[in-house]
Parts: structure tokens; sequence; C-alpha cells
């Protein structure tokens, strides 16, 4: 029996059930098995993928809409991967397309690596910004910020949740929902009784990472961000927007190196909806 040429391989959804073929492809790429945010991303959103007529998968992505459900104003795509063995044959291009073309008229956005950037150029995509991502343990100095930060409570979430749909610019209850079951840390920053910034920190790995972020201004958002490293012994890692310098320039003083730079682009928009001056830091690059 012949084997079936790999553009005629349908495209379907991926389930929860596909988690480990899609750690499988993660890892055959050499990106770390991520379990917990594959597990997290195939929930709350949606992914789709191709299946290897050799067993695993030829290739995978994820998208996250927000707005309202079945008329969303927003989608991130993300964990864009093609196996090492199909490589260069035009799957990712296949496989983009066919999601765009799902999606029909939403906007669209995805962090770009410098290697995939002209895939999705090519595509349409035009990059709008930066985020740098960087990574390791994080050395108090006696200069944190005092702006006070408690642990969240339930009591917090329709704060939360007022909170980041204005600074998000689109309303992603069912994300923020599962952020207390998907983190191990939610922290939130108050001022009279009012919520003015929250911040989580998930398991990744050996790593924390940190996000969302999202704070009234940068010493709200270093006060959070301190606050969730000095309850890990583990290195945080997180994807901070570039615009927000005076950030970037203070974890690197308490420990935290760069890793590398990547692309924010859009499709169907000029650029992302919302307030980035309060938005520091995504959940994760691949639900944007």
């Amino acid at each position: 029996m012949s084997t079936p040429s790999l553009a005629s391989l349908p495209i379907r959804r991926l389930t929860l059930r596909d988690l480990t073929a899609c750690a499988d492809l993660s890892e055959d790429r050499g990106w770390p098995r991520e379990e917990h945010k594959w597990s997290f991303l195939l929930t709350a959103g949606n992914a789709y993928g191709i299946d290897d007529p050799g067993g695993g998968l030829v290739s995978a992505c994820t998208v996250t809409e927000y707005g309202p459900h079945g008329r969303p104003c927003l989608a991130a795509i993300g964990m864009v991967l093609v196996a090492e063995r199909h490589a260069r044959q035009g799957i990712g291009r296949r496989l983009m397309r066919h999601v765009v073309d799902a999606l029909g008229t939403t906007p669209l956005t995805l962090h770009a690596t410098p290697c995939g950037r002209p895939l999705y150029e090519e595509l349409g995509f035009k990059t709008t910004g930066r985020a740098e991502m960087v990574r390791g343990h994080f050395v108090p100095d006696g200069s944190e910020p005092a702006v006070p930060t408690r642990a969240a409570t339930a009591e917090d979430l329709a704060g939360i949740l007022r909170l980041d749909e204005e600074v998000f610019g689109a309303d992603r209850t069912h994300i923020i929902t599962r952020l207390p079951a998907f983190a191990d840390q939610l922290r939130v920053a108050e001022e009279g009784g009012r919520i003015i910034g929250y911040a989580a920190a998930w398991p990744n790995m050996d790593t924390h990472v940190v996000g969302p972020l999202i704070a009234r201004d940068t010493e709200t958002a270093k006060a959070l961000l301190a606050s969730l490293a000095a309850r890990t012994d583990r290195p945080l890692r997180t994807d901070i927007d570039v615009r927000h310098e005076e950030l970037l320039a203070w974890v690197k003083e308490h420990g935290l190196s760069s890793l590398t730079t990547n692309a924010v682009m859009t499709y169907g928009i000029t650029e992302l909806p919302g307030h980035w001056q309060r938005r520091f830091a995504p959940l994760t690059v691949a639900a944007g």
C-alpha cells in the first residue's frame, strides 16, 4: 500500500486525547514537552493538527479565541509545529492557511520567532510589536516597590475579570477563570479596595512562568513580580513587551537575563486592542 502524500492528509481538530502526541511533537523539534501548557491550550481553546500515518502528528497549532462565544473579536495562534522529518515541505504553510481561512474575518495575533516570521509575513501578518523573553532566579535587593500585594481569593475574581477585559481589550473569562487551577500562584495588588493589578505564576518544566501580568503602572508590575518570586525557588521566565523598558531593565538588575526577542504580529488589525501601557506580559505567548 502506498503512503499518502502529505498534501492529502486531512487537517482535524485536536482534543485533550492528543496531549501526548502534541508533547511528543514539541520534543521532536527540540522544545520542552510542556504538557501542562498543552493541556491548558487544548481545553481553553481549539487546536488543529495532521496525523502522521506512521504514528504521532505531522503538525499542530493552537487557537485561543477572545470575545463573545461564537463571535470572537480576536484569536491568538500558537504552538505552530511541524515534525522534523516533515519540515520544509510546506506543511506549516498549509496548516496556517487552513486556520486563517477557518477564522474568517476574526483579527489574529501571534508571537513569531525569527525562523517562523517569514512564513507569517507571506500569509499577510504584520509585525506590530516585540516581546523579550527573560529568565533567571530573581534576586531581591531591598529596593522592591512597597505596593502591597496579596494572594487572590474567590471574591477577587469579578474584579480581576473587569480589569483584565479593560486592559486586554476583549473578554477572556474562559481563560482567566482557569487560572486558579492552572497557576501555582495568583496575586493581586489593590488600592482603596479596588484591584489595580494581578499576576500569576504557573509551572512549566523547571521554571515558573509569570503571566498574565496586568498592572496600573510599572511600580505595581514590579511589586507583583517580586511577590511571585518571593514564593518560589524556581527560576522565573516571562515575556515582556519591549516598550516597558523600565521593567525590563529592573528584572535584569534583579537576576533575569534575556533569552530572545520575538515579533508580535497581527492579521486584520494594525495593533492589538486594549491598553499596552498596563499589559506587561501575556499568560503565554501561545495565547496572546
